[in-house]
């Protein structure tokens, strides 16, 4: 079933990002800062207008669009949009993240915020899509479905879909490897966490300091994965599912196992859905066992006293 509703994201959604992404430009240029989460980390809380927005209009297209959509749970990071329309539990999920980059996009520091969903399993990410409104000229697409990466720029003479069908897959074996990853989750402990994972040989770079869209830096070949607290289910998946395409992995860091998606929390500070525990993710799995012996032992809880790993 899953190779109906990857052909139904990839025909009707596309023109779908497309045109939430021309709402985030325009309504970027207006005060649209809205109040309302109160985690403790400004960038978790980040939340504007064109988060509620773009959400309403993804999740109405999701309903209207195609019926095998309606077979699918909704996993979105806001609580717009019809959302009662879809099952409470299903064999697929569609995460969505209307505005990935929520902090930098209201603040005006960086074009690098994107549209993007993706479809998975409890077991694995099966497609994903993300559109990058402010790269470009006109914008910038990432579509990854089997085995193959797509990244190139849009061209609104053109259908959406078409400009997609139209760019060549990244090479993986001329593709660069940066050695990078960005890490994030550690609370006040990022920036020892940083320098622990730098003294293995790896380079690491925070988020706030990320230029550009993590996804199509992974395309590029300029990042290489991410270590992270208790990722969120609405865009780590795809930056997981992007690894393994590229012939790595996602792994929890207490084991060494590849992730899924059935060991996950609700935040309650965040009203986020999250992975238990650290997660290593990486386009080499020579990497990925640096990580792993480094941080296996480190504290399982995304939220504790002091200042020990």
């Amino acid at each position: 079933m899953h190779d109906y509703i990857i052909t139904a994201l990839s025909v009707h959604l596309p023109s779908v990002l497309r045109w939430a992404g021309g709402i985030a430009r325009e309504l970027r240029h207006h005060n649209i800062a809205v109040a309302g989460k109160n985690s403790g980390s400004a960038t978790t809380d980040a939340l504007t207008l064109a988060d509620l927005t773009i959400q309403g209009l993804i999740v109405s297209a999701l309903r209207d669009c195609d019926p095998i959509f309606r077979y699918c749970r909704i996993d979105a990071e806001e609580t717009t949009g019809d959302l009662t329309r879809f099952p409470q539990e299903a064999d697929y999920t569609i995460g969505i993240d209307p505005i990935d980059g929520t902090k930098k996009y209201r603040d005006h520091t960086s074009n690098g915020y994107a549209v993007m969903l993706h479809l998975r399993s409890q077991a694995a990410v099966l497609y994903s899509l993300v559109y990058i409104p402010e790269q470009g000229e006109h914008g910038w697409w990432i579509e990854a479905s089997n085995e193959n990466i797509l990244s190139g720029p849009d061209d609104p003479s053109r259908a959406a879909g078409d400009v997609l069908r139209s760019l060549t897959p990244i090479d993986r074996a001329a593709r660069p490897n940066s050695n990078t990853i960005y890490l994030i989750g550690f609370q006040h402990r990022d920036e020892e966490a940083a320098r622990r994972v730098e003294a293995l040989g790896l380079k690491t770079v925070s988020l706030d300091h990320l230029t550009g869209c993590a996804y199509e830096l992974i395309a590029r070949g300029d990042l290489d994965g991410c270590l992270i607290h208790s990722p969120n289910v609405y865009d780590f998946p795809v930056t997981s599912h992007l690894c393994r395409i590229l012939g790595g992995d996602a792994v929890w860091t207490r084991n060494g196992e590849a992730i899924n998606f059935r060991e996950t929390w609700l935040d309650p500070k965040s009203n986020m859905i999250r992975l238990s525990g650290i997660v290593a993710c990486h386009t080499h799995h020579e990497s990925l066992l640096k990580l792993v012996g480094l941080a296996k032992d480190w504290h399982p809880l995304r939220y504790h006293d002091g200042d020990e790993l």
